[in-house]
């Protein structure tokens, strides 16, 4: 398939997986509205339809609670092709249907590209209306995953940091007691090989969680305190970071000078959090367990987003240029989810080692934005060729870069659209 080709098949999954102003990520798989997938949607109508791409994220802002949570899946609909359903959740905190938990808040970084990348002149009013919304979500992370003020954000599922079956998660999930769950029937087994999904004890446990928040109505402060799941992710803390970096331009821009003041309190406060999931003895940012106060012992890709929260001193810059050649001679393809040289890497099954388009596009911005080219357009090469072999899978196999997941997927031909594609390349030259 010729570049073109690639381009107008890109935007034809967009449309096609529009379910009017919303996009799933994949039919039959995840019927549902995704909140970072929605986001990164965003990116790919942005480059032939921008009115579309600010409806996607207005729809999402529909789902918000009403204490600043915005959802990971807005139920728009009941299909029982997906588990688990709405009813499983229990929830009640917004207008939509909702899970009951959040994901990895891309939202206010999007928001300035598309406010940045405007020619229709109408951005700043779109992004003015969903500015106190962008607040009242980052003040929602901030006191409910941070509740002891110490910079770093903890995920209170699995789901929740984006990255379901990390390695990352496994001891913490291990200490989870499987109870107050009843039979129930996995339907993602049914869309996909089970093995590149997550084991049916890891479900078990993920299905245990949320009857936990269930017994405490989904409130906040209570899960926060009493969730037997409670992990602080470098993904989802410096994916905050950066969010928090583009929230102040916005604010700026915007003339909203105490919600800036506000931002820049946030900044510092993460910015001295994150020293806390450095480790020496592997030379990264890692998970660190709040209930058992232990660290992980791997570097996940998320550990190379630093450079993307802009945390880019001397000594992780070379920690994590070391890192990246050491696994470019291990693999064909970067970035993997997770270390080849760790023993619980798998190179296909879903966060445990496969690579991920969107992963890569916001590493390899990191390293751009350091001036590092080579590295950046290193991780752009490598996902443009398994777009052009292995099509718009969800996920790659870093050794042979054969697609696994669902297909047709959104997010990766909003990445092909926005970043990967050569057509994007010699726009941006």
């Amino acid at each position: 398939m010729s570049i073109a080709e690639l381009d107008q098949t890109a935007r034809s999954i967009l449309i096609e997986n529009d379910q009017g102003g919303y996009t799933v990520p994949t039919k039959g798989l995840y019927p549902y509205q995704w909140n970072w997938d929605s986001v990164f949607v965003a990116l790919g109508f942005a480059t032939f339809d921008q009115d579309r791409a600010w409806r996607e994220i207005e729809m999402l802002f529909e789902g918000q609670w009403h204490d600043g949570m915005v959802p990971h899946i807005l139920f728009r609909k009941d299909d029982p092709s997906y588990f688990p359903g709405p009813s499983v959740w229990g929830t009640s905190g917004g207008q939509i249907p909702s899970s009951g938990h959040s994901q990895p808040p891309v939202a206010a970084t999007v928001i300035r590209d598309l406010v940045e990348a405007d020619t229709s002149g109408k951005s700043e009013d779109r992004a003015a209306a969903l500015f106190p919304n962008l607040m009242a979500w980052h003040r929602w992370f901030l006191a409910y995953r941070d509740p002891e003020g110490e910079g770093l954000l903890a995920v209170i599922h699995p789901w929740e940091s984006g990255r379901d079956n990390l390695p990352d998660w496994d001891d913490a999930l291990r200490a989870v007691e499987v109870k107050d769950i009843g039979p129930y029937e996995r339907k993602d087994t049914s869309h996909v090989d089970p093995a590149m999904r997550p084991h049916k004890e890891d479900y078990d446990r993920y299905l245990s969680i949320m009857a936990a928040c269930r017994k405490v109505g989904w409130d906040p402060a209570e899960v926060a305190r009493t969730c037997p799941f409670f992990v602080a992710d470098p993904g989802v803390t410096f994916i905050f970071l950066r969010a928090c970096r583009d929230l102040l331009v916005l604010a700026e821009r915007l003339g909203k000078d105490t919600d800036a003041d506000e931002i820049r309190g946030w900044i510092t406060r993460l910015e001295r959090g994150a020293k806390i999931l450095w480790q020496d003895n592997l030379q990264a940012h890692v998970a660190l367990d709040r209930r058992s106060g232990k660290h992980t012992n791997g570097i996940s890709s998320a550990s190379f987003l630093a450079l993307y929260a802009g945390l880019a001193d001397q000594q992780t810059l070379t920690a994590l240029c070391g890192h990246f050649d050491r696994i470019s001679d291990k693999v064909r393809y970067l970035m993997p989810s997770y270390d080849p040289d760790h023993e619980s890497y798998e190179p296909l099954r879903y966060w445990r080692g496969p690579v991920w388009a969107m992963i890569n596009y916001m590493i390899a911005r990191g390293f751009a934005e350091i001036g590092d080219g080579v590295r950046a357009d290193k991780l752009r090469r490598d996902t443009a060729s398994l777009i052009e072999t292995n099509g718009f899978a969800e996920y790659f196999s870093p050794e042979t870069g054969a697609g696994a997941g669902g297909g047709t997927f959104s997010w990766t031909a909003a990445i092909w659209l926005t970043w990967a594609s050569p057509t994007r390349v010699k726009q941006a030259a």
